[in-house]
């Protein structure tokens, strides 16, 4: 039997949801934008006009825009089709030419972080991380040296290797280890997310972020990760001193844990293989070799085997990300070359961004707006320009890294831990990780800030 149906006056009336604003704005806004360039003629549209530079810059305000937001309400356009849509539309509205679009696109920074992801890959596969983290939980016998554990070993993996990777690799074996330690899983799960970030501050391999900076501003590696690798190596104490404030229950106990270890399922010819080429890496980057040619070759390297099917690294190489870089180069170059003239860049520049602390807090704030890898791409210019533009590349670095602990949202590795966790039936709610991250990400840029003035 079915029920009566509600008449239709009858149900509450509803305004439409800011999704369905926006999901017919954006569009509407993109196409007023063209409308605009092709009411002048075709030919005219290959020179900068006064009307692409009206377009590039809604092309640009509604690419951010659905960048911050994650993806355009109402329909499946994420970021990486955000940036490449609108990569498209800045060629299409002429602000800028297909030869000056593939001129924008960092080659050096795509291939670097595409042999970073080959790389990570073969370590997982291989069962490395899985074996690092066995042995450092093994010499851990109560739950406060297991969190230093996992802070260290996510903080200084996150150093060398790609901090998003490293989420991947390490939330299923702390979950996996905090059962069998019947312990809450939440905190020492925090401080994956946490360190992934702060340790990923230390050198120019880290994070997406810090490759961009590392490969516009040429600073060396070694001067790189001597700089910011005494912020991450006092930033990964914080966490472990704040989330030990947090979940005091947890860690002020004087219970000695059973002696767990986990299995580690190793390829060895493999784990032997991609460690060695892996160290062979970072010594090389220490040396001065160009970032990008090293990684790309190893990665290449790696891939001659007769012992994994390429298709398994092919399925952890992060596509998306690579096409949202390649789409923003474009876009903030383009924004560049119709709008940002050299005397507005100079003016804004010298509202005190070569301040320390002034350009930390811009970059913060900007960071949790749009996200650390746009927020970079946008203050490129600005940074450029400044009077000791490696300083300021390095505090961009520094800021725009640790900004990403401020809320669960900040950071894709916040993500990944979150919702891996989910999957496990372990809930990171966005209180429960602000009430840590927050003073984290405070007390992190106060030293960063301090430390680099």
């Amino acid at each position: 039997m079915t029920e009566p149906s509600t008449p239709a006056s009858a149900l509450p009336r509803r305004g439409p949801s800011l999704g369905a604003i926006l999901a017919v704005a954006v569009p509407l806004v993109l196409l007023a934008a063209l409308g605009l360039v092709f009411r002048e003629p075709i030919t005219s549209v290959l020179a900068v006009t006064p009307w692409s530079t009206d377009a590039a810059v809604v092309i640009f305000i509604a690419t951010y825009a659905v960048i911050a937001i994650g993806k355009l309400p109402g329909t499946r356009l994420d970021r990486a089709g955000a940036a490449l849509l609108g990569a498209g539309l800045m060629v299409g509205v002429g602000a800028m030419t297909m030869e000056e679009a593939f001129a924008a696109i960092d080659l050096d920074t795509i291939a670097l972080l595409l042999g970073m992801m080959i790389v990570v890959a073969n370590l997982r596969i291989s069962g490395v991380f899985r074996l690092v983290n066995a042995y450092a939980v093994s010499k851990a016998h109560s739950p406060a040296v297991v969190l230093v554990a996992v802070v260290l070993a996510t903080g200084v993996l996150s150093a060398f290797l790609v901090n998003d990777a490293i989420c991947l690799v390490m939330t299923p074996l702390v979950i996996e280890l905090t059962k069998a330690l019947d312990r809450n899983p939440v905190p020492y799960l925090l401080g994956v997310a946490l360190a992934a970030n702060v340790g990923s501050t230390a050198t120019i391999t880290g994070n997406p972020q810090n490759m961009i900076i590392g490969t516009v501003s040429g600073i060396p590696y070694g001067s790189f990760a001597a700089s910011l690798t005494p912020v991450a190596i006092v930033g990964l104490a914080i966490i472990v001193v704040i989330v030990g404030i947090a979940y005091r229950s947890e860690f002020l106990t004087k219970t000695t844990l059973p002696d767990v270890r986990l299995k580690a399922h190793v390829n060895k010819p493999l784990a032997i293989k991609a460690t060695l080429l892996t160290l062979g890496m970072i010594v090389l980057f220490f040396l001065g070799q160009p970032v990008a040619k090293v990684a790309i070759i190893c990665g290449g390297l790696l891939m001659l085997t007769r012992r994994v099917k390429p298709s398994r690294v092919y399925a952890e190489i992060d596509g998306a990300l690579l096409i949202m870089f390649a789409g923003l180069f474009v876009v903030v170059a383009a924004i560049e070359h119709t709008v940002l003239t050299p005397d507005i860049i100079r003016r804004v520049s010298s509202f005190s961004l070569d301040d320390v602390w002034v350009l930390t807090g811009v970059t913060a704030v900007l960071s949790n707006i749009v996200s650390n890898v746009p927020a970079v791409l946008i203050l490129r210019p600005f940074v450029e320009v400044l009077a000791d533009p490696t300083k300021a590349w390095i505090t961009v670095a520094m800021a725009s890294t640790l900004a990403g602990n401020f809320t669960l949202l900040g950071s894709v590795a916040n993500l990944i831990v979150a919702e891996r966790a989910a999957a496990s039936n372990i809930q990171i709610g966005f209180w429960t990780y602000f009430a840590v991250g927050a003073p984290v990400t405070l007390l992190t840029l106060a030293f960063g800030a301090w430390f680099l003035s």
